[in-house]
């Protein structure tokens, strides 16, 4: 297997951000649409190389910035320089990715589209770069896409921004948005679905307890205070929502909600991933409550179109980035022996366990590196700090389809397909 390695590219940041940021949102459960310009327009004038078609990319963070990597060749072909922890969120356009700093997310483009070019069908991308564009958000917490809408949550202030993706690319650096606001501030999660329908979370900063479910004008179609400990979200097929919880999960389906309850006392379901190829949503699954951390070996696989909650023992422990979803909606879940398993969802039969990283041990905290998966169409990429290390998967034949060492330690990872 070949080991492609390249220099990191810091792209310069384009343009002052602007200190100010939009007016506020409405009062709590209210909506407002607008079209926010929230930084300096910043004129492009990126490089652009002539590509055969469309590029997917992904997006690799490290202490100091972001590495923008070849999804094909696993080279590094561009970065950006960033300052203190920061998260990498797809924006939902197949092209930008949403970088989470202290004060909102900016926005990173990863240059995967092909563009046509004069009379001769030429295609060219350009180089990755910080747009200049941010989204303003006090304590900036979960970024979801699902169908044309991404929603923001703004853990400071509880306002969540719903925004258009394909707005992202403005020239003059406006992006559409519309407000809403919880009631009071928390760290929570929303998703809007294709009707304009907004599941948000509920809660304190002391508490997160349950969700509710606002329709297009704002009003409430749904509410439920069965969900202590709310944290995460997915969204399966049919756009059905759920959302987890410290004794199961929240099922949001044609108009309310449902509780699928845990086997134990304390089955805490916090981190979940959808496919809308499956109506079944995996999981974590954990059941010590005064752990500091807890490893566990088990998921949880929930069929939203049953109620039906099943646990799969994996024999290896994993963390929270290590659940992910293929192109069939297959689970994915990344071993502490460093195997990929590959899960049917409907069976929780283990179809397939690929060797791709060597041995690790979750860190306690949270934001320290350790292998995480992330799929981009039919591969699942991989990545291995302890050497540096991203490794592609071929999820249709099980075998490796290339590896890199990268110039910098790679904690998180975002894809976009171009």
């Amino acid at each position: 297997m070949s080991r492609p390695t390249s220099a990191l590219v810091l792209a310069p940041f384009l343009g002052a951000l602007l200190a100010g940021c939009a007016a506020p949102g409405p009062a709590p459960g209210g909506a407002a649409d607008s079209r926010s310009s929230t930084s300096a327009p910043v004129p492009s004038a990126a490089p652009t190389a002539e590509a055969q078609g469309p590029s997917p990319r992904l997006a690799v963070s490290h202490r100091d910035g972001v590495m923008v990597v070849d999804a094909a060749t696993l080279e590094v072909v561009g970065g950006a320089a960033t300052t203190g922890f920061v998260r990498l969120n797809p924006a939902g356009d197949g092209r930008h990715v949403l970088v989470t700093q202290d004060d909102g997310w900016r926005v990173l483009d990863l240059g995967a589209w092909t563009e046509p070019h004069g009379d001769h069908g030429h295609s060219f991308t350009t180089t990755p770069r910080l747009t200049g564009t941010t989204i303003r958000g006090p304590h900036p917490g979960h970024v979801v896409v699902h169908g044309t809408r991404t929603t923001l949550f703004a853990d400071g202030t509880g306002e969540m921004q719903v925004l258009d993706p394909d707005s992202l690319g403005a020239v003059d650096g406006s992006v559409d948005v519309v407000r809403h606001r919880a009631p009071a501030a928390h760290h929570g999660v929303a998703v809007t679905l294709p009707d304009g329908t907004l599941v948000h979370s509920l809660g304190t900063e002391e508490a997160r307890t349950g969700a509710v479910a606002l329709d297009v004008a704002g009003a409430e179609v749904a509410r439920t205070d069965d969900c202590p400990g709310l944290h995460g979200e997915a969204v399966a097929a049919g756009d059905v929502v759920t959302l987890g919880c410290e004794n199961g999960i929240l099922v949001y389906r044609d108009g309310r909600f449902t509780k699928v309850a845990s086997p134990t006392a304390y089955g805490r379901i916090g981190n979940q991933a959808g496919s809308e190829r499956s109506g079944v949503v995996l999981g974590d699954y954990k059941v010590d409550e005064d752990a500091e951390l807890e490893r566990p070996t088990r998921i949880s696989l929930v069929d939203t179109r049953t109620g039906r909650l099943r646990l799969v023992e994996t024999g290896a422990s994993y963390s929270f980035r290590s659940l992910e979803r293929g192109p069939a909606g297959e689970a994915l879940v990344l071993g502490t022996d460093g195997r990929l398993r590959v899960v049917d969802p409907d069976t929780g039969v283990v179809t397939r366990s690929v060797p791709v990283v060597g041995p690790w041990r979750e860190p306690v905290q949270w934001q320290d590196p350790r292998p995480a998966v992330r799929v981009v169409g039919d591969r699942a990429y991989v990545t291995e700090p302890s050497r540096s290390r991203l490794v592609a998967v071929d999820l249709t034949t099980g075998r490796l389809a290339g590896e890199a060492t990268l110039p910098h330690v790679p904690n998180e990872i975002a894809g976009v397909a171009g």
